[in-house]
């Protein structure tokens, strides 16, 4: 048995065992919480009337994909090449490269990936911000028979990608009409920088500045015949403030599905659901020194961008904070001066501070139904584009 059919094994043998069968560092999905928040999302884009193309970046899953789009969702996001080829091969045939792609090597990719879903009676979208970009993904698309959807990215803020608003995305579209394998599709229109922008009166501020620079493009575009059809953005932290605007017609939030301690830290938005934080690593103590423990996460195992995880306390557990530790280690401490510290061999439950790059440090995820303390393990979901 080699080493990939050893590993998969070994996740097969967890089904319907109790998370202490789980063994550490791994990546656990609370199931319910996790199924509660992709209803409480496809309920608000039904009752908003807007569509609803969550980001894949986050789960990396065709799996999870594929319940998204059954549950109402139009198709998904991804932010590479090889995340969309990943989904594609897991049978997920809508899919939406938000991201500028102009190496040549990966747009002979993108139009393979077109070819494919088109044989199979889906389709491939991507992004574009430059005149470059359009004659770039053009030469490559005629290798192919497909057609493509091309959303002109216009920069709404974040000072990232994206054309500026108005007349040079007019120009970018009118120049996608020399080509009859580019299909406008509309504009994209995300912002980025405002996900994590604490009070709900920043965010509010900064997507109502990028409405105004949606709203000017879009009238631009109107006055010369090229209305888009669709704009599409948002994301988890504002993804409300959006769907009021009547200009956004289609939302991309990625996050909400998992949750994570950075978006804990956000001022609540009553206009948006509340959703529950359904991704932890769970990790064991495996050393007891003076004043600290030392558990097995380290960053190899949870992302740290975003500063230390929460540690979650079940039920009898003792109040902790994380520290970065190193590759394989993380150092644990009581929450309040002179508190308790756990014992050797006792599990700790952390929470992300960013959920996308953990998920990508692991192989599968757990989920467990029933609680993380007495649930069973019901599925294992494979990260399809993990390293994508």
């Amino acid at each position: 048995m080699n080493a990939a059919s050893n590993h998969q094994s070994r996740f097969a043998a967890l089904q319907g065992q109790k998370p202490d069968a789980i063994d550490t560092p791994a990546l656990v999905l609370d199931a319910e919480a996790v199924n509660r928040n992709m209803q409480r999302m496809t309920e608000f884009a039904a009752k908003h009337q807007i569509k609803l193309r969550p980001h894949a970046k986050l789960h990396k899953s065709a799996d999870i994909a594929r319940l998204q789009m059954q549950a109402g969702a139009v198709g998904v996001c991804v932010q590479t090449v090889g995340e969309g080829e990943a989904l594609a091969a897991g049978g997920v045939n809508d899919i939406f490269i938000s991201n500028e792609i102009v190496s040549p090597a990966k747009l002979r990719r993108v139009a393979g990936l077109a070819q494919l879903l088109k044989n199979r009676s889906g389709k491939l979208a991507i992004a574009v911000d430059s005149d470059e970009g359009i004659d770039r993904l053009a030469l490559a698309m005629q290798t192919t028979s497909a057609a493509i959807d091309v959303f002109i990215e216009i920069d709404v803020g974040q000072g990232r990608c994206g054309v500026a608003p108005g007349p040079a995305a007019v120009a970018l579209v009118q120049r996608l009409q020399g080509s009859a394998r580019l299909r406008y599709a509309g504009l994209h229109a995300y912002h980025g920088g405002a996900q994590h922008l604490r009070t709900v009166a920043e965010r509010r501020n900064a997507i109502g500045q990028a409405a105004l620079r949606v709203a000017a493009t879009r009238d631009a575009l109107a006055q010369a015949n090229l209305a888009p059809a669709i704009i599409t953005g948002g994301g988890t932290g504002t993804f409300g403030l959006e769907a009021a605007s009547g200009l956004w017609n289609e939302l991309q939030p990625g996050s909400f599905l998992f949750m994570d301690a950075d978006y804990a830290r956000n001022e609540r938005d009553n206009a948006q659901p509340a959703f529950e934080q359904a991704l932890f690593v769970k990790s064991q103590v495996i050393s007891v020194q003076d004043g600290h423990a030392v558990c097995d996460a380290g960053c190899k195992s949870i992302a740290l961008d975003s500063g230390p995880p929460l540690v979650h306390a079940l039920p009898g557990q003792p109040a902790l904070t994380y520290a970065s530790g190193g590759d394989e280690h993380g150092i644990l401490r009581p929450a309040t001066a002179g508190g308790p510290l756990p014992a050797v061999g006792d599990t700790v439950w952390l929470i992300p501070s960013h959920c996308d790059p953990t998920v990508n440090l692991h192989d599968a995820m757990i989920a467990v139904q029933g609680g993380l303390a007495a649930g069973a393990v019901s599925a294992v979901v494979r990260v399809d584009a993990r390293g994508a």
